[in-house]
Order: C-alpha cells, then sequence, then structure tokens
C-alpha cells in the first residue's frame, strides 16, 4: 500500500485548506421540470469527509443534486453552496474555476472511445495545460495503480470490460487530488461481482483519501456495504468494520421523495425509521 498512501500524500500537500462549515449545503433548494417540481425545497449539508448516499425513485431528482452541486443548473430556489462559495449565484468564470476541485464519476463512465486509458485519466489535467507532461504521466501512473489497473495504460474504452471502464472513470475523477467527489450511478448496470469490486474501491478512495462524497446509486445494499466496512491496508481489501471503526465511518443515507428529504442520517437511524414510506423502501 505505499503507492496509495504516496498518492493520499501527495493529495493532502495539494489540496487547498477545507472550507469553514460543511463541503456542500443545500438551503431551501427548489427546481421545476415542465411545470413538474422535482426539488421543492429541500435542504442537506455534507461534512468535511463524508460520504452521503442519495436515494429515491426514478425521477426523484438525485442527478438534479449533482448537476446543481456542479453549477450546471440553477435552482428556481434556495441557496447551494460548494466548499464556501455560492454556485447557485456564481458566473461561469468563477463556476469553471470552482469545478477543478471536484470530481465526477459519471453514469456509464462516460469515457473517450478514441483516447487510450492514458489519455482518458490525463484528460482533465491536459486540457488545463499547467501540469508539465512528466507530471501527468506520474499522476495517471499512481491513480491507475490505486484502481489496479496500471496494466491498461495503452487499451482504448472498447478493450476494457464494463467494471474495468468504471475503474479507469474513477482514476480519472481521482487524478486532479478533488476535494469533493460526485458519483452517478457507479455500479449501475454491473453485474453483483462486478458493483462488488466498485463499491470496494469506492471505501478504499474513502479511507485512504478522506474526500467528502455524494454518492447517487439505486443500489441499497452497496451503500450498507460502504456503511459496515473499511479497508485493510495490510490485507489490501475491505473487511467488515468492527464495531469501535462503526463509529469513525463518515456515511450517512438521504432519501427523496415526492421532492423533499424525507430522510437524512446514519444507517442506524435509518435501520431504526419507523416511517412506513422507508421502512417500505429499504424492505
Amino acid at each position: 500500500m505505499a503507492d496509495s498512501t504516496s498518492l493520499a500524500e501527495t493529495s493532502t500537500a495539494l489540496a487547498a485548506p477545507a472550507a469553514a462549515g460543511p463541503d456542500i449545503r443545500f438551503e431551501d433548494v427548489a427546481i421545476t421540470f415542465e411545470r413538474e417540481p422535482v426539488l421543492d425545497g429541500i435542504s442537506f449539508a455534507l461534512r468535511h469527509g463524508e460520504t452521503k448516499a442519495i436515494f429515491g425513485i426514478a425521477g426523484a431528482g438525485k442527478s438534479t443534486i449533482l448537476k446543481l452541486s456542479l453549477g450546471l443548473m440553477r435552482p428556481d430556489q434556495g441557496r447551494i453552496l460548494v466548499l464556501g462559495e455560492e454556485v447557485s449565484a456564481m458566473p461561469e468564470a468563477d463556476l469553471f474555476e470552482l469545478r477543478r476541485r471536484l470530481g465526477i464519476v459519471f453514469q456509464e463512465s462516460a469515457l473517450f472511445d478514441s483516447l487510450t486509458v492514458r489519455d482518458n485519466v490525463a484528460y482533465r489535467l491536459m486540457e488545463e495545460d499547467v501540469v508539465p507532461p512528466e507530471e501527468i504521466e506520474k499522476r495517471v501512473r499512481e491513480a491507475l495503480r490505486f484502481v489496479e489497473l496500471e496494466h491498461t495504460l495503452d487499451l482504448l474504452p472498447s478493450e476494457l470490460s464494463g467494471g474495468m471502464r468504471r475503474r479507469v472513470a474513477i482514476a480519472r475523477a481521482m487524478i486532479n487530488q478533488p476535494e469533493i467527489l460526485l458519483y452517478d450511478s457507479p455500479t449501475g448496470g454491473l453485474d453483483p461481482v462486478t458493483s462488488t469490486t466498485i463499491v470496494e474501491l469506492l471505501v478504499k478512495q474513502r479511507d485512504v483519501f478522506h474526500t467528502s462524497s455524494l454518492l447517487v446509486t439505486h443500489r441499497l445494499q452497496d451503500a450498507f456495504t460502504m456503511a459496515s466496512h473499511v479497508f485493510d491496508p495490510q490485507q489490501n481489501c475491505m473487511v467488515r468494520a468492527t464495531p469501535e471503526q462503526r463509529q469513525q465511518i463518515k456515511m450517512t443515507f438521504l432519501i427523496l421523495h415526492e421532492g423533499q428529504v424525507i430522510f437524512d442520517g446514519t444507517l442506524t437511524e435509518l435501520k431504526g425509521s419507523r416511517d412506513e414510506y422507508i421502512r417500505e423502501y429499504i424492505s
């Protein structure tokens, strides 16, 4: 695990100081599409170092929250603060600078078909044109080593399995040492075994880097696993957390229903909820 430790130390050294207060805060945010309210005055906060899993039926507004966090959409009402900046009121030029501090893993990976794995992972740094080529190559190799895919450097996305493409997408999101990671259904469409591999990688990323994360997912089991497991650097794998370790895991669950946040809390609180809709949803 020396490689992971080195990468984590580099990330810590390059990251800007943590903003005061939560890394992301939604305050009474509402947005409507075609006269249909998607989010209707929701409020929540993502604390520094926390992973928050967002759930809800299709169309509940889960991916919309990620787009609003990036400033790709503007709310009809309310304020959104990311790393202390009000993205809901920022000009596009300032948003571009803020987005450099975030990483996103898109649905279906969204890799460039005509680029090799190396160039896909390096793309953001190459576009910014501020990092020397030798440093880009070093970071690409470190990121791919972290997801255990350094051997795929010269392959095209079409030569990779679905799970490998997701891992490359995670490496690409990590390349600029982001302060916040946004995951949009990272295990969607994958078989259970491959999904577990991706979940293990998310746990590894969380426990090595302590990056604040919003995780949109349709799979409750993925988030349950993340809330009950930790990454063991000695064994280089995910293991079930001890009761003491569970207390240290910064993970919460947010459930959307009919435009509202109906739950925002820990796994223990979720399992203890007496709300009829929630109990049916998690059963």
